[in-house]
């Protein structure tokens, strides 16, 4: 593995929650950021036990007043030069508001220096057509996107955040379109979607065991060039993904925006110009990097989960007590199995082997 960093020298604030034990949140963020090569100062929105997966743990949420007191610790001395911020979990509307606040400050410096501060914001709200957060979060959402220069939403949140419900390729398209004009964010990745779920078109419909990835960078009249990756899924389910995609991003991102041009990357929100295709734009080709690292982490994982369950086989019990306990303690140790091993396998996070390819994606080749 080389020594070198992979990506340009990037400090990064990282606002997520943290966990003590696995990699979700800020944990899996800040881990995978550092392994690139970037500087990161991690700010914690709640410190748990454990991911809530397990379905039990213990720990704190911390406060907008918390959030905002450990930023300006950081303000006055001066050590806010950071180059990127990535936002992910806040506990209540207060504490979107609260980072909100701190992304915007970030960004002041970029009315001089267009391109010298970069905000990923991943809204976190719910997933499988359900919120997990109060109500009040998705307004204060809707009022801190505005100022994100990438956002990255998976299936429910895009259709949360754009009103547009996706059941269909078309629908897909126009819920980017609409997160693009309704808040003015130039770059968009909506992270999961089952393309086979949304078409029964036999030219374009996907494996069900497909996953994609569908990215838009606006042009300058507001309309998107859309993309989209596919990859295999994997037949398990791993928590703090999103966490690990958002991380990804921020490193390789900027990788192709440095690699790109030498004027993108003092241009306001890294915006290609209008010629650039959509498969060739920086967002597209970091996408495909981060994608290769997931799956080669994600299959290395799966292979330690099914080597690590199967040398500790459980053991059937008649009782009907007994067996609610014994349930309990498999999924327990089902989920501890299933903590994704990115130190272990951080040679995939540099040196990825990249076996997907964007594709370009037309509105006007979308069935209606």
């Amino acid at each position: 593995m080389s020594a070198d960093p992979v990506v340009p020298e990037t400090r990064v604030l990282a606002i997520a929650s943290h966990v003590a034990y696995g990699y979700v949140g800020n944990k899996m963020a800040t881990a995978v950021m550092q392994l690139l090569g970037c500087d990161v100062a991690a700010l914690n929105t709640v410190h748990f036990s454990n991911h809530t997966g397990y379905r039990q743990f213990k720990g704190t949420r911390a406060t907008a007043d918390e959030i905002t007191t450990i930023y300006e610790g950081m303000r006055q001395s001066n050590l806010t030069d950071f180059d990127v911020m990535l936002s992910g979990y806040a506990p209540s509307a207060a504490a979107v508001e609260a980072v909100g606040a701190i992304g915007m400050d970030l960004q002041r410096k970029t009315e001089k220096n267009p391109g010298s501060f970069f905000w990923v914001l991943d809204p976190v709200m719910g997933d499988q057509g359900r919120l997990y957060v109060n109500d009040d979060v998705v307004p204060a959402y809707k009022k801190v996107i505005h100022h994100a220069d990438l956002i990255l939403p998976n299936q429910f949140e895009a259709e949360v955040l754009s009103g547009v419900k996706i059941t269909s390729l078309s629908t897909l398209a126009e819920a980017i379109s609409a997160i693009h004009k309704t808040y003015n964010v130039p770059h968009v990745i909506i992270t999961s979607v089952q393309l086979s779920d949304l078409t029964t078109n036999p030219s374009t419909t996907t494996s069900p065991t497909t996953l994609t990835v569908i990215g838009s960078t606006t042009r300058s009249d507001g309309s998107p060039r859309l993309f989209r990756v596919d990859v295999p899924a994997l037949d398990c389910y791993f928590s703090g993904t999103g966490d690990m995609f958002a991380a990804l991003t921020v490193a390789r991102l900027r990788e192709a925006v440095f690699a790109a041009s030498p004027t993108l990357r003092t241009t306001r929100s890294w915006v290609s110009p209008d010629d650039v295709k959509a498969t060739d734009l920086p967002l597209a080709q970091s996408t495909v990097k981060v994608l290769a690292s997931m799956h080669n982490v994600l299959e290395k994982t799966m292979e330690a989960r099914n080597a690590e369950l199967a040398a500790t086989p459980t053991a059937p019990d008649d009782d009907a007590l007994a067996q609610v306990d014994a349930q309990k303690r498999l999924h327990l140790r089902q989920t501890k199995a299933a903590e994704v091993r990115v130190v272990r396998n951080a040679r995939f996070l540099r040196e990825p082997t990249v076996e997907f390819h964007p594709q370009e994606w037309k509105e006007e080749d979308l069935p209606r």
